[in-house]
């Protein structure tokens, strides 16, 4: 993390979790790009989708009447859990979420 020193007041990379500290005397600059994860990608990909039950809920892609579906925590505990649906039908396997 960059700070500013109080004690001298320039500029340090300091760690958060020790207390190793690293002056920087002339300018610095980098850049990273970070790469967007699928959905799938965070909630665990195919293998996420194993052993899931089903239910009725309507595809809104293909309207078929039936779904897979798992419940995840995503937000904070005092939130209500959220449910992922994805379509039985293989040629479909569209993925939608309850709002």
């Amino acid at each position: 993390m960059l700070v500013v020193s109080r004690a001298t007041g320039e500029n340090k990379f300091e760690c958060t979790t020790c207390p190793y500290e690293y002056p920087i005397y002339r300018n610095y600059t980098d850049r990273t790009v970070l790469t967007r994860k699928e959905a799938d990608d965070v909630l665990g990909g195919e293998d996420a989708w194993k052993n899931v039950d089903q239910t009725e809920a309507q595809c809104p892609k293909c309207e078929n009447n039936r779904a897979f579906y798992m419940q995840l925590q995503i937000r904070s505990a005092d939130e209500p859990m959220t449910t992922f649906y994805r379509c039985t039908v293989l040629q479909c396997s569209a993925q939608w979420r309850d709002q």
